[in-house]
């Protein structure tokens, strides 16, 4: 079975690629010669996953899946949410985000956080949402040089380390990206 994943992320693409079966190859977005950045433009983590896998679906005819990712942090009224990626600003980088989400979260002691991956999948004319939770809390500083994102900052529930810290077998066993893959790759194995 082939898909198409409607990202450009290189990180994103490699660690869906190491969950998913071998039978499913998945093609990026450069694959199909999309080079144009799809618009963001919804207030939700959902909205954006679907904004994502229909714009893919409309222009260049594909069946395909999007993900979207937001960390919800508690103490922040669930920021920065679906503005993760450019928390810090349009032109920010990582550690810009992690650095204004450390200094909003200073002298704060509560600091759960969950992570949220929602993958729209669109196959044979019909639309299917997956969400992925992995519960947590904001470090106190950075640890580790693994994985990408905030992920130096994450501490999931149950461990002592943080994502960054993880080899990516065991990050992509609990990740909020690998639980939102495992329920489409259950879907996606009863339709054969």
């Amino acid at each position: 079975m082939q898909l198409v994943f409607a990202s450009n992320n290189k990180n994103k693409i490699k660690e869906i690629q190491q969950i998913l079966p071998k039978s499913i190859t998945i093609l990026s977005l450069e694959d199909i010669g999309c080079r144009e950045e799809i618009p963001e433009t919804s207030s939700t983590i959902e909205g954006n996953a679907i904004l994502k896998a229909n714009y893919v679906t409309q222009k260049y005819g594909y069946d395909c899946f999007a993900d979207d990712t937001g960390l919800e942090v508690e103490a922040l009224g669930g920021e920065p949410g679906v503005y993760s990626a450019r928390y810090a600003g349009e032109k920010c980088d990582p550690a810009d985000n992690m650095n204004k989400l450390l200094d909003a979260l200073s002298g704060k002691m509560h600091r759960e956080a969950n992570f949220k991956t929602v993958i729209a999948l669109n196959r044979d004319g019909k639309q299917y949402l997956f969400t992925g939770i992995a519960s947590g809390k904001i470090t106190l500083e950075k640890h580790g040089k693994h994985g990408f994102g905030y992920d130096p900052i994450f501490q999931p529930e149950g461990y002592q380390s943080t994502f960054a810290e993880m080899d990516s077998a065991l990050k992509n066993t609990i990740s909020h990206r690998a639980i939102a893959t495992r329920k489409l790759i259950d879907f996606l194995k009863k339709l054969k």
